[in-house]
């Protein structure tokens, strides 16, 4: 009875409550909550903290910045969303924090746009620095060896190099970002190539047009670390799969190199196989696979992983 009594009264506070219901949409960094919130770093920092240690919330410390999102599980878990529920969206209160959201959702958009558009014309060249591309490349082709691909969705596609590597295994393939300057490189390398089975579109990956698929195949090559809620990026990239769709997913293991973050306009430091397997699981699908390609240019390098998520199987999980 102490431990409900200790998750209630953490929720039964105005200013958690707020928290909980922005949580509900997405991850956020304490720095975000503290604009949209426009209170002190400190204060939220502590409600925050009683949250979590209820068990309402769940924290990933990530270098010098935290992420919280709403706990996966356990009692905490099924009261905060309960509660969130019942929260009324059109409150004033709400409405302001989800102007404020949105508003935060759109400075960070803006700021990577900025970032894509400046570095359009060396993009390739900037991702192969510190990152065992060749052997990462080899992997994704070996993946989808042999399988008939009817549609292939590059969500992020930027330059278009997964839609040239991948040609010989899809039919039809459609690149998706909101970049037009990494667009316009794309068209000209696919024209280049002679890809006429393949086109890039303008969207924003983060509110996806599922009228695009539905796909056989969705890739996302080096795109979920500019993204504070990876897992809802990824809920975004399951609603266009067909029935038995795969998604491939490349992104860094999870490091402390803060400069992609303040000079490269990283969200977020790498991924962990346990987030991954908590998102793919929020989604209705199961990480099938995952191989990690550690940086052989200098210590202290980035490691790659690549993931295969699929519907889940009865089998055992494979992990390389």
């Amino acid at each position: 009875m102490s431990g409900l009594v200790g998750i209630l009264k953490a929720a039964g506070e105005s200013t958690r409550l707020r928290l909980l219901a922005l949580l509900s949409d997405g991850d956020h960094s304490v720095k975000d909550l503290t604009e949209i919130l426009d209170q002190s770093q400190p204060r939220v920092s502590r409600h925050l903290k009683l949250l979590a240690d209820a068990g309402l919330v769940q924290r990933h410390a990530e270098g010098a910045w935290a992420y919280y999102g709403l706990a996966p599980s356990g009692h905490g878990a099924e009261l905060a969303r309960w509660l969130v529920e019942r929260i009324d969206n059109d409150e004033p209160g709400r409405r302001r924090d989800r102007a404020r959201q949105a508003a935060a959702f759109a400075a960070q958009q803006a700021q990577a746009a900025a970032y894509f558009a400046q570095v359009a014309e060396s993009w390739d060249l900037l991702k192969t620095l510190h990152v065992p591309e060749e052997a990462v490349e080899a992997a994704l082709l070996e993946g989808i060896s042999g399988r008939s691909i009817d549609l292939l969705v590059d969500l992020g596609t930027g330059t278009g190099r997964m839609l040239e590597l991948l040609a010989p295994a899809y039919k039809r393939a459609i690149g998706v970002d909101s970049s037009r300057e990494m667009l316009s490189v794309a068209r000209s390398r696919l024209s280049a190539a002679g890809l006429s089975q393949a086109q890039v579109r303008l969207g924003d990956i983060a509110d996806l047009d599922i009228t695009i698929g539905p796909a056989d195949m969705v890739v996302i090559h080096q795109v979920l670390h500019y993204f504070d809620d990876p897992g809802r990026m990824l809920a975004q990239a399951r609603r266009l799969l067909k029935a038995g769709g795969e998604i491939l997913i490349v992104d860094f293991a999870p490091h402390d190199l803060e400069f992609l973050r303040t000079e490269h306009a990283h969200r977020r430091l790498g991924l962990s196989r346990e987030q991954m397997n908590g998102w793919a699981e929020a989604t209705g699908l199961e990480v099938l696979s995952v191989k990690d390609f550690p940086s052989k240019t200098r210590e202290g390098g980035l490691t790659v992983c690549l993931w295969h998520l699929g519907e889940p199987r009865n089998t055992d999980k494979t992990h390389d």
